[in-house]
């Protein structure tokens, strides 16, 4: 796999955490550097470890996880942007229960948006990328790509939630969904 394939592949596996960045921006409505450092590395590490691990488990897990890696997402990704469209109706003086700044969240979005990179480890065996330091490249590129991506993200949402006058909650779990359902409908429809 050339340097540029491998930089194709982080930025094809980062557009999930770019969507979610952009989001969290959104919801904030102010830039937060330690909300968006941190984001941005648990994306950046669970997209980095998730092919290491889907490597590492091939020999494993392959068919247990190929059946359900797709609805694992989904419900992960559905549960938080249900959530986040449920707050977005709540009348503003109710707490809301969609936090980017809490850690739980940023896990769960983390997990969510990394479970196809977990497929991407498993494919790395079928390429005959049978030592670690046959993937520790790749592994790297989508982690830096996915950190960046994942900051830009975050300064794209910041900025636009201070334009944005409307419940930017239901919006984004639209959108949180909406990456749930597409992810669940590639796997079905293939």
């Amino acid at each position: 796999m050339s340097i540029a394939e491998q930089i194709l592949l982080g930025i094809a596996l980062a557009m999930d955490c770019l969507t979610v960045s952009i989001t969290c921006g959104l919801i904030q409505k102010r830039l937060v550097v330690r909300t968006m450092l941190v984001s941005a590395l648990m994306f950046g590490l669970f997209q980095a470890a998730m092919p290491l691990l889907g490597w590492l488990g091939m020999s494993f897990f392959c068919e247990a996880i190929e059946h359900v890696d797709h609805w694992i997402a989904f419900g992960l990704l559905a549960f938080i942007g249900g959530k986040m469209i449920l707050d977005g109706l709540k009348p503003e003086e109710e707490e809301r229960s969609f936090d980017p700044t809490k850690l739980s969240v940023t896990l769960t979005l983390a997990v969510a948006t990394s479970i196809d990179a977990f497929a991407v480890g498993l494919s790395f065996v079928c390429q005959g990328m049978d030592t670690i330091q046959s993937i520790s490249m790749p592994v790297l590129i989508i982690g830096l790509v996915s950190f960046l991506f994942s900051v830009a993200g975050f300064l794209t949402g910041a900025y636009a939630g201070k334009k944005i006058n409307f419940p930017v909650e239901i919006l984004g779990g639209v959108i949180l969904v909406g990456i749930g359902i597409k992810i669940l409908l590639q796997h079905i429809l293939v």
